[in-house]
């Protein structure tokens, strides 16, 4: 059989490199990014840095490594990769023009990420501070153990004055923040060099990464300060050029619902002489993060459903998009100082992601897919029974019959705050190899249930205390839809997702006899047993408004073994051993309560894995073992 006869194999889908950490030089002349590919003989993914020069106008790989950064005068670059003999990342800077290249920190925790001082006389870094001396003795004497909620290892900030690039034992690195106080998140540094503004939360633990605050920190003098204002949320903070404003997410803090959700905010600009703060774009629905702030003015980022676009706030509050109103998702850019210049990454429908640099496209990802058959992903709504419009993601093959009945998998994304795209990317969904579901007569159906990102703060608060039911009734209506449009069997339906995609798969399993199979990756099963044993039981409260002791009826109206008695199901589980955010007691309480009731069931455990892996084969294997899974229950 011709290859131009089949869709791509699961090993093919993994290899389809992922493109992150995309970073323009300041002249506007190169483009650094990484692309993480598998390398199926180490069963490891590798981290490559490539590089885009305008005059050449090609792609070059230039080294391993992640997090390229340019130098204030474009000649070097700057990247985290691991040093010799086992050492942990550290930075390193390469001349363009082929000096070789210079270790520039000797970290023994490694380094978590690093800026340079736009003024080019140094680099600023953040690395773990040091494991205290308490700390030690107490192990020398005792042993090892440590104080839950207590014993953290915060991150600090370090500036490395580089005097000489050709002899780095020269330049010696002095620590700006201690790590006692706070943990620090993301930060900035001042057109002059001289300031850095960070947001920082109380501690590395997921509780504490809910409520950031930005701190100001000016090094020549060692001041720092923090900024009185909402609690932020996450994303980038910025400098405006002439360091007199900073800008961030911050939260809208509204009464009787969770207050610092990352996509209940909204941008916020800080007048560092007056203190005034302003929140520009209120009347825009839509959860906006920045990108820098330009001479141009603040380059940002936004979902609008199933798209992602950029846009430029000016001075006079006007937001104009330069993204423009065709679909596709642009998940990162990068922009230079004057605004001049702009690099993104972008995926077109039923596409995978590109580089373009100044609106040219510098890559050619999509060849993979070319003399392939592929997929058709679509956009479809529906309304739930309560009315609400749901939209989802439908895939069909390029030929597909509609005058015949398929089954029909449902793909449920994580988050809740996330979504799905009409979009291949492998980087999205490395669990479910929807391909090869297609190219076996599925279609697949991927519904934006209620909570979903991009489609407004009221949608993103329609599962406030409405989890599990709530959820079941857009999945199923979603799947009424299609019946009545007579392309699905109602008898041959599966249900599938990882994350929070898990947990309303196994909801379904348990609530509904509808599905004839259901696959649960790293699912919730009982909101209590997660509640004590996650280490953010902070996005329990903010979504259903309380703790399992004061209102233990709202846990178990949403947990899916409250139901199941009546389970009827067959169920795969499949988890990993080391999952903090949804651990693994939630697994085997499904697994054991299913072998109770009779119900056919699997438990894969994959040792040493937490929501995803670093070796492609385990992906591999979680994608085979559904493929297998769902051919078993709906087709064989």
């Amino acid at each position: 059989m011709n290859k131009s006869d089949t869709y791509l194999s699961i090993e093919e889908l993994l290899s389809i490199p992922a493109i992150t950490d995309l970073h323009m030089s300041e002249d506007g002349q190169r483009v650094a990014f990484v692309k993480n590919t598998a390398d199926w003989e180490e069963n490891i993914y590798r981290n490559s840095i490539v590089i885009y020069e305008k005059d050449k106008g090609e792609c070059t790989p230039f080294t391993e490594g992640t997090s390229p950064l340019w130098s204030p005068d474009s000649t070097r670059l700057g990247y985290l990769s691991a040093g010799e003999g086992g050492m942990k990342n550290q930075i390193f800077a390469e001349s363009i023009n082929g000096d070789g290249r210079v270790r520039i920190t000797n970290e023994k925790e490694g380094v978590i990420q690093f800026k340079w001082d736009p003024s080019g006389k140094g680099i600023y870094y953040v690395t773990p501070s040091p494991e205290s001396e308490e700390i030690k003795k107490r192990r020398e004497k005792y042993g090892d153990f440590h104080h839950v909620g207590k014993d953290y290892r915060n991150h600090c900030l370090w500036y490395v004055e580089v005097k000489d690039f050709t002899k780095p034992d020269k330049n010696v690195p002095y620590q700006l923040t201690d790590g006692r106080d706070f943990h620090i998140q993301e930060f900035e540094v001042s057109a002059d060099g001289e300031k850095v503004v960070f947001m920082a939360t109380p501690s590395p633990d997921g509780e504490g990464g809910q409520n950031g605050e930005i701190h100001l920190l000016d090094r020549p003098s060692g001041d720092l300060r923090e900024l009185e204002g909402d609690k932020v949320v996450g994303g980038n903070v910025c400098f405006s050029p002439q360091t007199t404003k900073v800008c961030y997410t911050a939260s809208l803090r509204e009464k009787g619902y969770y207050k610092t959700h990352i996509m209940d905010s909204t941008l916020e600009i800080y007048d560092l002489t007056s203190g005034q703060r302003i929140q520009p774009l209120l009347d825009f629905d839509h959860a906006v993060v920045p990108i820098r702030w330009t001479a141009k003015g603040i380059l940002l980022m936004w979902q609008d459903k199933t798209n992602y676009r950029i846009g430029l706030l000016s001075g006079d509050g006007k937001l104009d998009m330069i993204s423009g109103k065709s679909d596709g998702c642009i998940m990162e850019a990068s922009t230079t100082e004057d605004g001049k210049h702009l690099a993104y990454r972008k995926a077109a429908p039923n596409e995978t992601f590109e580089v373009y640099a100044d609106n040219e496209k510098i890559t050619n990802e999509n060849g993979l897919l070319r003399g392939r058959l592929t997929s058709n992903r679509e956009i479809i709504s529906w309304n739930s029974r309560d009315g609400l419009e749901i939209e989802g993601v439908l895939t069909t093959p390029k030929d597909m019959d509609w005058n015949k009945k398929h089954p029909l998998l449902v793909f449920i994304h994580g988050g809740p705050a996330w979504a799905s795209f009409p979009i291949h990317s492998s980087c999205f969904n490395e669990k479910y190899p929807v391909e090869p579901f297609i190219e076996k007569g599925f279609i697949v159906l991927e519904p934006n249930y209620r909570g979903s990102s991009g489609y407004g703060n009221d949608f993103l608060k329609a599962n406030y205390r409405n989890l599990g039911i709530g959820d079941y009734e857009d999945v199923i209506s979603g799947v009424d839809a299609l019946v009545d449009r007579g392309i699905v069997d109602q008898d041959r339906v599966g249900v599938m997702g990882w994350s929070q995609g898990g947990f309303i798969s196994a909801f379904c399993s348990t609530y509904s006899d509808r599905f004839k199979a259901a696959s649960v990756g790293g699912g919730i099963s009982n909101w209590v047993t997660n509640y004590v044993n996650t280490d953010l039981p902070s996005f329990i409260r903010m979504h259903v408004g309380e703790t399992p002791w004061n209102d233990p009826e709202i846990y178990a109206k949403a947990s899916p073994t409250t139901y199941i008695q009546s389970a009827s199901t067959p169920t795969l589980i499949q988890h990993g051993e080391k999952d903090a955010r949804v651990p693994l007691p939630n697994a085997f309480e499904l697994h054991k309560g299913l072998k109770d009731m009779g119900v056919e069931t699997e438990l894969v455990v994959f040792e040493g894995m937490g929501y995803s892996s670093d070796k492609p084969g385990i992906h591999r294997a979680i994608m085979e073992q559904n493929l297998v899974w769902f051919l078993k229950w709906l087709v064989n």
